[in-house]
């Protein structure tokens, strides 16, 4: 069961392991031949994905809010979320025990939308690395966000969790942004002073 106060994250296998190669075969030769070359290789682990260093660092957080809060419920719970079959699972979770990564909770939807099963784990943020699903849990009401594989190998930290949000349309309203789209910059700078005192809209 999700903890009460938990912050729910779900993350595609896709985003959390590089998966290209077996995705190629998945497009170019069907499922099957995909289903039999997981088989073949579930004891290989996958290579970190886009998300892993993420995943990493929410992991580290959880470490200090329980050291410094025992009895708190108030942790990040991170659900692995992917439309593979039961097949390709076990792959999976030998990966996530390789790189011991506390994910207790996994969604297998066989080929369906994951966007149903978002709303029954209650996600509060759905990372992926198929733009068209984190549209679709965008348009349900769910934080959504695409994940790339970076072009170069980056030093990301997996001790300490750094996130960016855009100001407009995501922490707060798209008013700022409509304004100078539809009237130019000058008209959004009288309108930000006229209005500076009175807080945008969530």
């Amino acid at each position: 069961p999700k903890p009460e106060n938990a912050i729910t994250i779900a993350v595609s296998s896709r985003a959390l392991f590089r998966m290209e190669e077996e995705q190629k075969i998945y497009t170019e030769q069907g499922v099957e031949a995909y289903v039999k070359y997981q088989l073949d290789h579930e004891n290989e682990p996958f290579l970190p994905g886009a998300a892993f260093p993420f995943v990493k660092a929410l992991e580290a957080v959880n470490a200090q809010l329980r050291e410094l809060y025992p009895d708190s419920e108030e942790l990040f719970d991170i659900v692995l979320m992917t439309n593979n079959h039961a097949q390709v699972g076990v792959r999976l979770i030998n990966s996530i025990n390789h790189y011991d990564l506390f994910i207790e909770r996994f969604c297998m939807t066989g080929g369906n939308s994951p966007i149903c099963y978002l709303k029954a784990y209650h996600t509060n943020l759905y990372l992926s690395s198929d733009a068209e699903k984190v549209s679709g849990a965008i348009e349900e009401g769910i934080a959504a966000a695409t994940i790339f594989s970076p072009s170069r190998d980056l030093e990301v930290s997996e001790k300490q969790l750094r996130v960016a949000f855009d100001g407009d349309a995501v922490l707060f309203s798209d008013e700022s942004e409509q304004i100078v789209k539809a009237h130019g910059l000058d008209m959004f700078f009288e309108h930000e002073k006229a209005h500076e005192n009175k807080p945008l809209a969530q």
